[in-house]
Formats: C-alpha cells, structure tokens, sequence
C-alpha cells in the first residue's frame, strides 16, 4: 500500500486545523463571549513540554531499553496536565454559567482539533533515529 503526499498530509491536516479554529471562534463570536479563546493557548502549549523532555532525555544508554525514563515520563505528565486543563476550563466556565452548553461543546471540539492537528502532524513527519 503506498503512502500518501506528504503535501496531501499538510492539506488535510491545516483543514482540520482551520475547522478546529473556526469552532472555537465560533463558540466565542455566537454567544458574545471571550472566555472560551483561552482554550487555544492551552492546546498549543499543551505539546510543548513533551517536545522538550523528549529531546533532552537520554536515549543512548543500551542498558535501560526496556525500563522507562523519568525525563519522558515528566514531559507526558505535563502534557497531560495541559489537555486536562484544556477539556475541563470550558467545563468549568460551562458549570458556572459564565458560558453556556453549547459554547462549551464547540470549544471542546476545536480544542481537540487542534490538539490533534498539532499531535498528528508531529507523527507524520517525525523523524526516528536509526542506529
């Protein structure tokens, strides 16, 4: 099977990332309130320290293959801390009407986009070391 274009990965890709952008946009444009564009910096911020741990752990050490690496592990807990605070800061605002329900599941949506967008593109066009 062959693979696809990468320019037919970054055209689909920047589609779902423009979708994920109009979605929370529009969840802030529609009900007249602003709140919800926090979500945007949390999502894409939310990689950022996974990259980080990620580069500087230390993968030349033949003899911890198979035990985990506390440097990873501490990139991951933040980057899961982050997409956690993505998802629940519209559930919160929602909770305490300062947004409404609809609001709410339109800036969810687009903050998974997006976060999705920017984890799928870091996939596809990664590049693995071979020894």
């Amino acid at each position: 099977m062959p693979s696809a274009n990468p320019l037919s990965k970054i055209i689909v890709l920047a589609s779902v990332l423009a979708a994920g952008f109009l979605l929370i946009i529009l969840s802030c444009a529609l009900f007249n309130n602003w709140l919800p564009l926090l979500v945007v910096g949390v999502f894409l911020i939310a990689p950022i320290p996974n990259a980080i741990c990620e580069r500087y752990s230390n993968n030349d050490d033949f003899m911890s293959e198979g035990s985990g690496n506390a440097v990873v592990d501490f990139g991951r807990y933040i980057t899961g801390f982050f997409v956690v605070t993505g998802l629940a800061l519209p559930v919160a605002l929602a909770h305490s009407r300062v947004i409404g329900l609809p609001a709410m599941i339109m800036s969810i949506a687009g903050g998974l986009l997006v976060y999705g967008t920017i984890i799928t593109f870091t996939l596809f066009f990664s590049e693995t070391e071979e020894f």
